[in-house]
């Protein structure tokens, strides 16, 4: 575990007085803020927990150094773990357990079967903001054991018809290092109706490290280098006096192009995983994501406000292909002759409908009542061989909830709950030969769970606020993960006890203040779960979910310091401390690894606007050292890691004339030569995934509107 926070740093940090609030980098310095992730519209000072919103400015800044939505979220999001720079987001979590992630509130998490490759499903271009409950939560339903990352989608704000070209490109003026997106987007609002249309080419050469080595590519999950996509986008709304009816529509594909194959690291030498040309044998892997729902708001219904929402999401995944031992089979080929590749499928069908009614039976009091109901198929197979690897997974949840808050002057009391009631159904099937080839009994599971939460926030002063609150998430393990893995004979689904629910409750105190000039405050946390899921990988490279306790405790600080117009300081810093036992009745003595949480991080920064048109920011991330569970290990599984940190620099700034907005972006200003957190840390290193970090890479971007 990382010692204490040196001193410079934590002075640093208390000088700026930093603040786990969202209002960092608001136009307006003490502007409401507002959220919807909570199912209704809400200022951020009234609801007790710790809630950031990432705006479209901060976006735009980050996406000049990586076009990628989980380098945004970490550096944003204190208590976000640092990004993998791959397509994959193993190990990526929030506050060391797994976030929802929704897209203007339609799931796009698999929880069923978590292949971890959710985090890429739209164009970063249509995002408005990012909203983040931090902390289990069990608002927008099955999964945020970790929290709630919403994306919000751009709406037309203005008056008539807009058009824009947005072109990007990035490179470290290396072989074929160049990535470039073009995107075309519309704009139009005419009275009650409303258009956004987006549409977008892109297509990503290799990367350097600092060392001029080329990257390796991840051939098995599937990667963002030597790669290409598209997305179309299309949001309609109509206003009807008090009602809305809204269609929002994204079609989303991205692909690998096999032009360079992998080369093993040799750890004796000091030399991460590189690529070299060649094609690997296969078919790319690739995302294939398409959402679509239709919203419908009365905001004069009864009294209240209502709200409905039907959604659908495709999801699939196609990895990338090897000979591994996992996919062996005797009957099909020699030992260490098949070739496979797996697919995952989740196909989600639902609705949410929330009304809320304020001063009913009291005035003061709010009601917000909702039913939320969903339909998840999802199921992973061997594309090449058309065997099943994850049976199908059918599971339909309905869950009513009541949320009530009493506003008493300075405080507002906020207290839920939400009943869910869900059905697993699998049929018999039979595990992959390396498994054992074992039928396995179909069944049925059912679940049926309240979960609960109360809280209060205290604006106690002009500006500052404290809240308490306490919070449940429910989830599921990773359902496939634990079906596929089953090696033991005469075993049914409805006797699994690994299928068990986990239920995570988070309890958080925390200070607030905004002001004027910044903003500052504190939180700190606790999240456990009695009954966990802790991935672990074996010597044989199998992995293995154990179920046992897990504590997650941390603090996070977060702020900004305006100075004097035109200027900013603004930084975060999360400290996570994840615990777990060996095996059920074990003492609670082992550090969460890698796949579960994060270092501690340290993100500091400066915006400066020269000119009126013009903006630069500076910022800079350090990832402490981490050295975790000693000598330890789970049976046969080595539990220890090792992980020397690192410090990196950016800069970015855009520059608007009357030509259009011109972006320059510098990653890793230092042109830093380091190992990426993940296949630093964990314990099986596989010279496969023992990759570097980017080095030194420039970006310019160009936005035209008329």
């Amino acid at each position: 575990m990382a010692g204490p926070l040196p001193l410079p740093h934590a002075v640093a940090l208390a000088c700026m007085a930093l603040a786990q609030v969202p209002a960092r980098a608001q136009e307006a310095p003490v502007a409401e803020v507002v959220v919807t992730a909570t199912r209704n519209a809400k200022s951020v000072d009234r609801i007790p927990g710790a809630v950031t919103v990432v705006s479209q400015r901060e976006l735009e800044t980050q996406y000049l150094l990586a076009d990628d939505p989980s380098s945004a979220l970490a550096t944003y999001i204190p208590g976000y773990s640092p990004s993998r720079q791959k397509i994959s987001s193993t190990g990526e979590t929030l506050r060391g357990r797994l976030p929802l992630i929704l897209l203007d509130g339609v799931p796009q998490s698999n929880p069923l079967r978590a292949g971890m490759r959710e985090g890429y499903f739209a164009d970063t271009a249509i995002i408005e903001r990012i909203e983040v409950i931090n902390g289990a939560s069990a608002i927008q339903g099955m999964g945020a054991t970790g929290g709630i990352v919403n994306y919000i989608t751009k709406t037309p704000r203005l008056e008539g018809t807009t058009y824009a070209v947005h072109a990007r490109l990035a490179t470290g003026f290396r072989h074929d290092n160049l990535d470039w997106k073009t995107g075309f987007s519309v704009s139009h609002k005419s009275g009650e109706f409303d258009l956004f249309g987006y549409a977008s080419v892109q297509r990503r050469g290799m990367a350097y490290d600092g060392d001029g080595r080329m990257i390796g590519i991840d051939a098995l999950q599937g990667d963002t280098l030597d790669a290409g996509g598209h997305d179309v986008f299309l949001k309609l709304g109509r206003n009807f006096g008090d009602q809305r009816l809204q269609l929002t529509v994204n079609r989303f594909n991205f692909r690998g192009d096999l032009d360079y194959r992998t080369v093993n690291a040799d750890f004796a030498q000091g030399t991460p995983t590189s690529s070299v040309p060649g094609r690997p044998p296969g078919n790319p892997a690739r995302n294939d994501v398409r959402t679509v729902s239709l919203d419908y708001r009365h905001g004069a219904l009864l009294g209240g406000s209502f709200s409905t929402q039907v959604f659908s999401q495709d999801f699939t995944a196609l990895y990338g292909g090897s000979n591994t031992i996992t996919f062996q089979d005797p009957r099909l080929a020699p030992p260490g002759r098949l070739f496979d590749q797996s697919e995952i499928n989740a196909d989600k069908y639902g609705a949410k409908v929330t009304w809320v009614r304020p001063d009913l039976l009291l005035r003061g009091l709010e009601w917000t009542l909702g039913l939320d109901h969903l339909r998840d198929r999802s199921g992973q197979r061997m594309a090449l061989t058309n065997r099943t690897w994850v049976p199908t997974l059918d599971f339909t949840s309905t869950a009513p909830f009541l949320q009530l808050e009493y506003d008493a002057g300075p405080v507002t009391v906020r207290g839920g709950v939400r009943r869910e009631s869900a059905r697993l159904r699998v049929d018999t099937y039979t595990t992959l030969w390396a498994y054992g080839g074992f039928q396995v009994g179909g069944g049925e599971r059912s679940f049926d769970k309240a979960v609960k939460n109360i809280g209060a926030v205290w604006r106690f002063a002009p500006g500052w606020s404290a809240f308490l609150s306490s919070s449940e998430g429910f989830g599921l393990p990773d359902v496939g993960l634990v079906l596929r893995g089953v090696n033991r004979p005469a075993q049914s689904v409805d006797d699994l006890f690994e299928l068990q629910p986990v239920i995570t409750r988070n309890q958080e105190i925390g200070v607030n203040w905004r002001g004027a000039h910044g903003s500052a405050g504190a939180s700190f946390y606790d999240s456990r779960s009695k009954l966990g899921t802790v991935m672990r990988i074996n010597a044989e490279g199998f992995g293995v979910m154990d179920r046992v306790p897990t504590t997650v405790r941390g603090w996070e600080v977060a702020g900004e310091w305006r100075p004097a117009p035109g200027y900013s300081l603004f930084g975060t810093y999360a400290r996570t401390m994840g615990k777990t036992a060996a095996s059920p009745g074990a003492p609670m003595d082992l550090a969460l690894g890698a796949r579960s949480q994060g270092p501690d991080k340290l993100v500091l920064g400066a915006d400066w606007q020269p000119v009126a048109r013009a903006r630069l920011r500076l910022q800079a991330t350090r990832l402490a050292d981490r050295d975790i569970n000693i000598g330890r290990s789970a049976g046969p599984i080595n539990l220890e890691e090792h992980f020397r940190g690192y410090t990196l620099a950016d800069i970015a700034g855009t520059w608007d004339t009357r030509l259009g907005r011109f972006g320059l972006g510098i990653e890793n200003v230092a042109d830093r030569q380091y190992i990426g957190y993940f296949p630093q840390s964990i314990n099986l290193r596989d010279p496969l995934s023992y990759f570097a970090g980017r080095g030194r890479t420039f970006t310019a971007s160009y936005t035209r509107s008329f």
